[in-house]
């Protein structure tokens, strides 16, 4: 990777890689104009970034996934099967779970969108230069809600027998709560606890609480 300088300042070197002429140089007027960035180069399909990242070896890609030639996943993954250290931050209007995942399969470090503002990707650059993997807000909560969606899907799937509100309650014994500190988090009485902890008890067939603590826990509740 390159490690120029400008004085003490470490110079961050960008190749574009878009098909859209006109965001190319918007995006080269941005970084142009940043103390510490440098365009590289520019590539205006997939196998031109792949080709433009072997012969001038920067140190963050911006890569769009609707590219002719080679899409931007699959030019990403080449990247880095190639062993470059050039970092790849997808940059793109399209933000859907399976091109994130895609993205990140092939070994993007970052993911934003396109209308992102000038300081989020200034961050997303400077973020993956030095080593982090960098979404955007809108991603990052995709990501989240994608991931909190399989816990919910896989806890289902543990316990079908069990009803929503008695697994949350589930979740609740598995984190150690005992039946007040439940009752005051689901904003129900004591009691409506105790009859859900006691069904609860009857449908995973344990005595105790520490047995279904135990059980739980090994489903992915109390996470």
């Amino acid at each position: 990777m390159q490690l120029e300088k400008t004085g003490s300042e470490r110079l961050i070197n960008v190749l574009i890689a878009d098909d859209h002429t006109l965001f190319r140089e918007g995006v080269l007027a941005i970084l142009s104009s940043i103390p510490g960035m440098q365009v590289a180069g520019e590539a205006a399909d997939g196998l031109e970034a792949v080709s433009k990242a072997v012969t001038l070896k920067p140190d963050v890609i911006l890569m769009d996934i609707q590219m002719p030639e080679l899409n931007g996943i699959e030019a990403t993954r080449r990247i880095q099967q190639s062993g470059l250290d050039a970092r790849v931050i997808i940059l793109t209007m399209y933000e859907d779970d399976d091109s994130v995942f895609a993205a990140m399969r092939a070994g993007a470090r970052g993911y934003i969108l396109k209308g992102a503002d000038q300081d989020e990707l200034l961050r997303a650059i400077r973020g993956v230069s030095s080593g982090e993997a960098i979404f955007g807000p809108a991603i990052a909560t995709r990501m989240m809600n994608y991931f909190s969606g399989l816990k919910l899907d896989s806890e289902r799937e543990a316990y079908p027998e069990l009803t929503d509100r008695e697994r949350e309650v589930l979740d609740l014994i598995a984190r150690g709560e005992n039946n007040a500190s439940i009752a005051k988090t689901l904003t129900i009485s004591q009691k409506t606890v105790r009859n859900h902890v006691s069904n609860i008890f009857n449908k995973l067939q344990v005595a105790d609480r520490a047995q279904a603590i135990v059980q739980a826990r090994k489903k992915g509740f109390g996470g």
